[in-house]
């Protein structure tokens, strides 16, 4: 159903089975898939494309021109996976030409109110942005984040999976899978437990990455020291790999 006060531009897509609320637009260049809800006063600009069964709440604002100064009215591009949740006020910006060209939010993730989506940004599954948590430019979350209120991470940055920030965390680093991190400037406060222990990981596994992060942090040992002891006891563990992965493709270091 399509409200009769909202706008939708003739050339935006949307499937028979979309619900678009009172007062929204939707901009030239939107492809929207089926069972997907659009809440009230909801603005959508293209070139947008967003997946099966989202729901969007009241004054989001969605593909809007990136906040970048280098941003000449180039075509960038914003994609939406399904099953997400955006909450109201929440705001994601399209890519930049300068960098990847489009942003990429991927399923089954919670943008809780008044979140901020920076140009660029990857967002992976099962990610949880708590209210008003902010990502800059080019940041990577990768599937199982959460991302406390008033979390702020900087540019560029790379938060692994299944991590963990604290209420006001200010994000500097990459932060490697499974850490949890809290403060100005975050600092790592121990593993993400809490988070593992809803994944129903085996005590083997759950020991191992314990024993991982006293070698990565409590040891005093340089960065390439510490991987390649947890890479020698833990081998061919897969949420090992995903520790060890997230290190390695760390530009701006890790938060240690």
């Amino acid at each position: 159903m399509i409200h009769k006060s909202a706008i939708i531009d003739k050339s935006a897509k949307l499937d028979s089975n979309v619900n678009v609320g009172p007062f929204s637009i939707i901009g030239p260049e939107v492809e929207i898939e089926s069972g997907t809800s659009i809440g009230s006063h909801v603005v959508i600009e293209g070139p947008t494309t967003i997946g099966k069964n989202n729901k969007f709440f009241s004054f989001s604002s969605i593909g809007g021109d990136p906040q970048d100064k280098k941003y000449n009215d180039e075509k960038t591009f914003l994609e939406i996976g399904d099953n997400n949740t955006i909450r109201e006020g929440v705001t994601i910006n399209r890519g930049t030409v300068q960098e990847h060209s489009k942003t990429i939010i991927g399923s089954k993730n919670l943008l809780m109110a008044y979140v901020h989506v920076a140009h660029d940004c990857i967002i992976e599954d099962d990610v949880v942005m708590v209210n008003n948590s902010a990502i800059a430019g080019c940041v990577r979350l990768e599937r199982g984040v959460i991302l406390g209120g008033f979390s702020l991470v900087h540019q560029f940055c790379n938060i692994g999976a299944f991590s963990f920030s604290a209420m006001g965390s200010a994000i500097s680093k990459d932060v490697p899978a499974f850490v949890r991190v809290s403060g100005n400037p975050a600092k790592a406060r121990g593993l993400n437990t809490t988070g593992i222990s809803r994944l129903n990981l085996s005590k083997t596994v759950s020991h191992s990455l314990k024993e991982a992060y006293k070698i990565l942090y409590l040891r005093k040992m340089s960065l390439e020291s510490a991987k390649k002891e947890i890479i020698k006891k833990f081998d061919q563990i897969p949420e090992i790999d995903l520790l060890i992965n997230s290190i390695n493709i760390s530009d701006r270091g890790i938060i240690r």
